[in-house]
């Protein structure tokens, strides 16, 4: 692709120009396509991760919006690997909830809202690319799902329970190279490879061809935007050596435990064998005395079968 036609990626975009009110149509393109209803961003909210930081290594970037709803949109950027990303993305969300409600203000006033986390790392195990967490209540006698009552519909504007709740999206973006007619496949490979190519028509990417080319940049971003790329493939060849390293000594661990493991068991097998010998060189002598076969049952544990073979 030539130079001119070179796209930032979408986390680089977060940190900068998505901030911008007149780049939101790109985010809202993007919100639009992942939640399924038409998002119009009221404003952008101050949250610990939209503080500028000068710290491309901690690869972690996060927008908070308001919508013309009053719902809550948390989009979180992690190109680290974090093994306890799970319980990462429930503090973030209970944390909007209880920041976001003021003292002494009724329940009903709770805002709904969505955690979007975009994930460059495997985090945990699954065979597909976007995952979709919300909560209902399940009978665990009935098997039924909880409902809302008609006049809680009518008070809270929904029709079911799980709408009252923090929905969370988990887009698995990494590796992502199939381009597809799909909405939102498309996004996912807009996110995964930073190209947009000539017939990308998802909500929100004709405007991102416009508006996040690299070239349209400042000498001063460019080179910012290059040293944290930069540093994305540092971090990215320290996972992949890290990662390697301990395969190497998890092997040779797990050899050096076969041979101790194959030693203790040679020797409990050894020991097992002695005691059977001695157990039925005991029944032989007991048999010879003319000890009832019962007894030498009892006394040794051997079986009757062994003790007539005697």
């Amino acid at each position: 692709m030539a130079k001119d036609r070179t796209y930032i990626s979408f986390d680089w975009a977060l940190k900068r120009l998505l901030r911008d009110k007149a780049n939101f149509d790109v985010l809202e393109g993007f919100l639009t396509t992942l939640l399924g209803s038409d998002i119009k961003i009221h404003r952008l909210l101050e949250s610990e991760g939209n503080k500028d930081r000068d710290d491309a290594k901690q690869n972690r970037v996060d927008v908070l919006a308001e919508n013309s709803k009053g719902e809550l949109l948390l989009i979180e950027v992690q190109g680290e690997s974090e093994y306890a990303y799970f319980q990462r993305i429930l503090f973030g969300a209970s944390k909007l909830v209880t920041e976001y409600i003021d003292s002494g203000t009724n329940y009903d006033n709770v805002k709904k809202v969505y955690s979007i986390n975009i994930v460059y790392f495997d985090l945990g195990q699954g065979r597909d690319f976007v995952y979709h967490g919300k909560t209902d209540f399940v009978g665990i006698h009935e098997h039924d799902v909880l409902k809302l009552s008609t006049f809680q519909r009518q008070q809270f504007g929904v029709s079911e329970v799980y709408q009252l709740y923090p929905e969370y999206y988990i887009l698995k973006v990494n590796d992502f190279n199939r381009w597809s007619r799909v909405p939102l496949e498309q996004w996912i490979y807009f996110l995964s490879t930073s190209d947009i190519p000539e017939d990308a028509d998802a909500p929100g990417l004709k405007e991102a061809r416009q508006k996040l080319l690299f070239s349209q940049m400042n000498r001063e971003e460019q080179v910012a935007y290059r040293r944290y790329m930069d540093d994305r493939v540092v971090l990215a060849d320290q996972i992949f050596t890290a990662k390697g390293e301990g395969r190497l000594e998890g092997r040779a661990e797990g050899r050096a435990e076969g041979r101790a493991e194959g030693r203790a068991e040679g020797r409990a097998e050894g020991r097992a064998e002695g005691q059977q010998a001695e157990k039925i060189a005991a029944a032989g002598k007991m048999k010879a005395d003319g000890m009832p076969a019962e007894l030498i049952a009892k006394y040794t544990g051997l079986a009757a079968e062994q003790i007539e073979s005697l």
